[in-house]
């Protein structure tokens, strides 16, 4: 499907000239206009649109603060509220920036479940979907960095606590844990390598996201029906049919985004980030953004040894190895059928799998020593950890050899059809 003929012509010599010398305009109208896209695409696929945007967003406000902002323990808290106190249009970027980074991993992980429901990291995607994994572990370390830099409490202490994990780490935490903070402890240095990383990392990742999306041209989109494209027949022009689509929801993304801008800049954060770091003063209760909770409560689930690994290094097993088992996932799903849409039993599990998701996030939020639903948080963890873990390691792999999944279209234009006519049908019966 990538391999398409290319149709464009140059209209005149200046045209022909830049053409034969630097062919981007060739390169745009095949790969940005021309581009051949299955029909059937919904907006589950404009997420990926979003997201391009939403990183130029932020380099762009990152740009802006980096200028005025101090990475400096005793100006750092003094200089953000200087931006958005003295700064001209400060207190708009800010927010901007601050609130940028909730709405890009809302679009980030939408777009990830996505892809695990309609398998778009099955064959020939692999690369794709590693990709993809990777800027999500990217945007992690960038955002973690980004949190730390208001120099707020719960930014200088959820800098602790997170730096903290490396040292559970055999022989190299200690000096990975050094080269971090820059020192024994978060401090200056910590804050100086932070900010040099936080602006740098962005551009690391537009870096990647470029190599994402040339990993998507070659073997081209997957789609809700998990077909291949077997002819001109199946597909339509990116442009003007998917260019228009993506820019509606676009605009319908920036609602909500804009709301939190302009009426509640600060709801997404904690109220204790506006109080100045104090190394002397520990929060009642230490959490991350809300975007690292499922991550966070599956770090603090593992409070039991292990045989010979202790707790804290559990934790660390655990934590880190509930992302990278992303990365294997196009091999642990032994399923040929891609789309979750013909597998029933597939579906019970996969929503299974999103609330039981979210609950992580829930529970990561909450205190340690409270209850849910009748359970301690450290048990209800534990639960929802377990359940993380079998349903890459156990349930995909198991439900690809038992499952019998319902048959697929023979084409993609033949679904299209055949919705089409059903919805003639019940429109006809109305």
């Amino acid at each position: 499907m990538a391999s398409h003929e290319s149709s464009y012509t140059p209209g005149n010599p200046v045209e022909k000239w830049l053409d034969d010398r630097l062919p981007i305009i060739r390169f745009s109208k095949e790969h940005l206009m021309d581009y051949p896209t299955p029909k059937n695409l919904n907006y589950w696929w404009t997420f990926g649109g979003i997201l391009a945007v939403m990183l130029v967003v932020q380099i762009v406000t990152g740009i802006v603060l980096a200028m005025h902002y101090a990475p400096n323990v005793a100006l750092a808290f003094d200089s953000l509220e200087h931006i958005r106190r003295d700064v001209s249009g400060g207190r708009i970027i800010q927010a901007v920036h601050a609130v940028g980074a909730s709405m890009f991993f809302a679009a980030v992980y939408l777009h990830i479940f996505r892809g695990l429901y309609f398998g778009s990291y099955k064959a020939p995607r692999e690369i794709l979907w590693i990709l993809g994994v990777l800027i999500f572990v990217l945007m992690m370390a960038t955002a973690f960095m980004g949190y730390v830099l208001p120099w707020g409490q719960m930014s200088y202490w959820a800098a602790q606590v997170i730096t903290n994990i490396f040292a559970a780490i055999p022989i190299v935490g200690e000096p990975i844990l050094l080269l971090l903070r820059g020192g024994f402890t978060v401090d200056n240095a910590t804050l100086n390598r932070f900010f040099s990383l936080h602006y740098l990392l962005p551009f690391v990742i537009a870096a990647v996201v470029a190599l994402h999306i040339w990993a998507l041209h070659v073997p081209g989109n997957n789609n809700p029906i998990g077909v291949e494209v077997k002819s001109s027949r199946d597909t339509v022009p990116f442009h003007p049919y998917y260019t228009m689509k993506d820019l509606f929801a676009i605009i319908v993304f920036f609602i909500p985004f804009a709301w939190f801008v302009f009426f509640a800049p600060d709801i997404l954060g904690h109220s204790d980030n506006y109080i100045q770091a104090n190394s002397l003063v520990t929060p009642a209760h230490i959490v991350p953004e809300w975007y690292f909770l499922p991550f966070y409560a599956i770090l603090r689930a593992i409070d039991f040894n292990i045989l010979f690994i202790d707790s804290k290094l559990g934790g660390v097993i655990f934590f880190g190895g509930s992302i990278l088992i992303l990365f294997f996932l196009p091999w642990l799903d032994t399923s040929k059928v891609r789309s979750g849409t013909f597998r029933p039993i597939f579906k019970w599990f996969f929503w299974l799998f999103v609330v039981n998701f979210v609950m992580l996030a829930y529970l990561g939020a909450s205190a340690a020593d409270s209850s849910v639903l009748g359970l301690s948080v450290a048990d209800f963890s534990k639960l929802c950890t377990a359940y993380y873990f079998l349903y890459f390691l156990v349930i995909l792999p198991l439900l690809g050899r038992l499952e019998t999944p319902r048959s697929l279209p023979e084409s993609i234009s033949e679904a299209v059809l055949k919705k089409s006519a059903g919805g003639s049908s019940a429109a006809a019966a109305h």
